[in-house]
């Protein structure tokens, strides 16, 4: 193991890591079966069994839509594990779309951003209204790149409202030294080409969002894309990496009242 190895590992620095998953996995079913027909599971986007999405949906017509994308690296956890942070945007009146996508070493980072273009896209298709985009970790790495100039259509771009990385990846050049490159096999072009951080800074709303007991690691992403274009940064005090996310579950949020509320 690196030194940039340890940097990044969350579980051995956080209480209890090995039982967030299975709690997370039971949530997410609680949820899908408490909305019965209003989950949409499985829509398909892509020609992979993983380019599928879960479609929420609100009681009556819905206001908008949040699309929340999971982390995990690039490379583990599907979309059936967060169901449950749709909580918060469902009882504002907003639909939820929460992708998986194929992860390294099956593909490699970039194809995965090409990937959540894609279900955007499917996404905003399908609906109508306002658009939200929110991701965790290497989530927030993907929903920032949707920001980046001609990587979704002006018609979809002009939808946005609200985009929150959450726990983001920005800079993606120290994971070069890192063994998850193994499975990345990126050099150093491809590692700037998807870092956000060389990205102009958008015209849309951005909230970086992140837990205050995190990883130094993961605070310093975090500042090195709220700095490189000016947006919002909030630091949560006493958080951490598996627990940052809770703040979509809950309605009265601030995390929720920014990504469900027109600027």
């Amino acid at each position: 193991m690196t030194d940039l190895d340890d940097a990044y590992a969350n579980g051995a620095y956080i209480e209890g890591a090995l039982d967030y998953p299975p709690r997370w996995s039971e949530h997410a079913a609680a949820l899908r079966d408490a909305l019965g027909a209003r989950a949409r599971l499985a829509v398909s986007y892509g020609p992979s069994e993983r380019m599928a999405f879960d479609h929420f949906l609100p009681e009556g017509v819905a206001k908008g839509t949040l699309i929340f994308v999971h982390g995990g690296y690039w490379l583990k956890f599907d979309r059936s594990y967060w169901s449950h942070l749709a909580a918060g945007a469902l009882a504002h009146g907003w639909a939820v779309a929460m992708p998986s996508y194929d992860v390294c070493p099956t593909v490699r980072i970039a194809g995965i951003t090409q990937q959540i273009a894609q279900a955007v896209m499917e996404i905003a298709a399908s609906t109508s209204g306002p658009i939200s985009l929110a991701g965790h970790s290497a989530g927030g790495h993907l929903v920032a790149r949707m920001l980046a100039p001609g990587m979704l259509p002006a018609s979809v771009r002009s939808r946005l409202i609200h985009v929150a990385p959450i726990s983001p990846l920005s800079d993606l050049e120290p994971f070069l030294r890192t063994s998850m490159n193994d499975d990345f096999g990126m050099d150093t072009g491809m590692a700037q080409a998807e870092s956000p951080i060389h990205q102009p800074a958008p015209s849309v709303p951005v909230t970086v969002w992140v837990g205050g007991a995190e990883r130094p690691a993961f605070l310093d992403q975090a500042r090195w894309l709220a700095d490189a274009w000016a947006c919002d940064h909030v630091v949560i005090s006493g958080e951490h990496h598996f627990n940052v996310i809770d703040a979509l579950t809950d309605p009265a949020s601030d995390l929720i009242r920014r990504l469900t509320t027109a600027p």
